[in-house]
């Protein structure tokens, strides 16, 4: 039997964010006896999917984290590496955005196909953000495909010219397990005897890193407008992240900390959506938001911001809001959920092509198509 193709991934840390999350489902779904996936994390850190990988059959390389004062130490790097492993890797995926034009562009010179994937949208006004934009600019010339996980972000980060272009360009949806979603009386129990929320509470849902862009702050102020409605609302926060003390100390602040359950990082996400009454996602931007196709899978009503892409609304269950209507708007929306059945949506989360196989059978025939038309 010949080898499996070897696909580079080049990303930050294959921590459990929402990208990492996304590659790890391709990862678990795909043929690996025909692709493989092998990683280089821009990090000395071990992170959480690493020993899964290695599981998995993949091999974990680190390389420096790239800081502008070692730009010649990083080239140096990726040019040994792929002297090192001579064809070895005849596609490189990066998911790293801010060095992208530096990594992909030694790839290629060692004869290997290059794919940038973009994550995400560029609304953050910052340096950080300026300085990311400058940096990677010049990806949209270098590499030799280009995937994103919405229109929006394909067009905010590669171009018009390059989005349009559906040659080139492709939308690579977040798929998810779609089954693990389904929603189950029996584990809704489980969960929340487990995390030691009632059975009669409502509990509102967010789950996401603790940092600016998903916008825990509004999240807290919705939240305390809720309880004056409902005295058995309970707000459930799954992630971890630099904000999560800033927000611990808000809502004590608030007086809500004995409504509030800190669920931390956690390998069984697809369980909590079961503790759930509604799921709200206030981001200020988003390239797609993988968790608000998982809540709608799981049949929750989910208020969602205006700043998410309308690609991810895929069920009338999703319902978005503009942050400018306050908090007040939103906590009467969620309210006003407060009886409602469930919602079995999984066919209609499939048909829209949101499903884990269907977008690991695409990517797989897309690798392969690669390899082969360049032998």
């Amino acid at each position: 039997m010949s080898e499996p193709i070897r696909v580079l991934h080049v990303i930050g840390i294959m921590n459990r964010g929402g990208a990492e999350t996304m590659i790890m489902n391709l990862y678990r779904h795909i043929d690996r006896s025909k692709v493989q996936f092998d990683f280089v994390e821009n990090s000395r850190e071990p992170a959480a999917f690493d020993e899964e990988i290695l599981g998995l059959g993949g091999r974990i390389y680190r390389c420096p984290h790239y800081n502008g004062k070692n730009h010649f130490t990083y080239v140096k790097w990726w040019n040994d590496f792929f002297k090192a492993h001579p064809k070895e890797y005849p596609i490189v995926h990066g998911h790293l955005g801010s060095t992208a034009a530096i990594y992909l562009s030694i790839a290629k010179k060692y004869g290997a196909y290059a794919i940038a994937h973009s994550h995400n949208t560029n609304a953050e006004r910052s340096l950080q953000q300026w300085l990311f934009n400058v940096f990677s600019y010049p990806t949209r010339h270098i590499a030799d495909y280009f995937f994103a996980c919405s229109s929006e972000a394909a067009f905010d980060r590669f171009g018009r010219k390059v989005a349009g272009n559906h040659q080139l360009c492709s939308v690579l949806k977040n798929a998810i397990d779609t089954e693990s979603f389904r929603f189950s009386a029996t584990e809704r129990n489980a969960i929340r005897g487990e995390l030691d929320i009632s059975e009669d509470a409502f509990v509102i849902g967010h789950i996401g890193r603790f940092a600016e862009q998903k916008n825990h702050q509004f999240i807290v102020e919705t939240f305390a407008q809720v309880k004056k409605n409902l005295p058995n609302a309970v707000l459930l926060l799954v992630g971890g992240g630099e904000l999560r003390h800033q927000i611990e100390t808000e809502i004590i602040r608030c007086g809500l900390a004995e409504s509030v359950v800190f669920a931390g990082v956690r390998s069984d996400v697809h369980r909590l959506y079961h503790a759930m009454d509604v799921f709200v996602f206030p981001s200020l931007y988003e390239g797609l938001g993988i968790v608000v196709i998982e809540a709608q899978a799981a049949g929750l009503p989910c208020c969602i911001s205006s700043n998410v892409p309308r690609e991810a609304m895929l069920t009338k269950l999703a319902q978005q809001r503009s942050l400018r209507d306050g908090a007040k708007a939103w906590a009467d929306w969620i309210v006003s959920r407060k009886n409602e059945p469930r919602v079995d949506t999984i066919a209609a989360i499939r048909q829209a092509g949101y499903d884990i196989s269907t977008t690991t059978a695409w990517l797989q025939y897309f690798y392969e198509s690669i390899v082969k038309k360049h032998e």
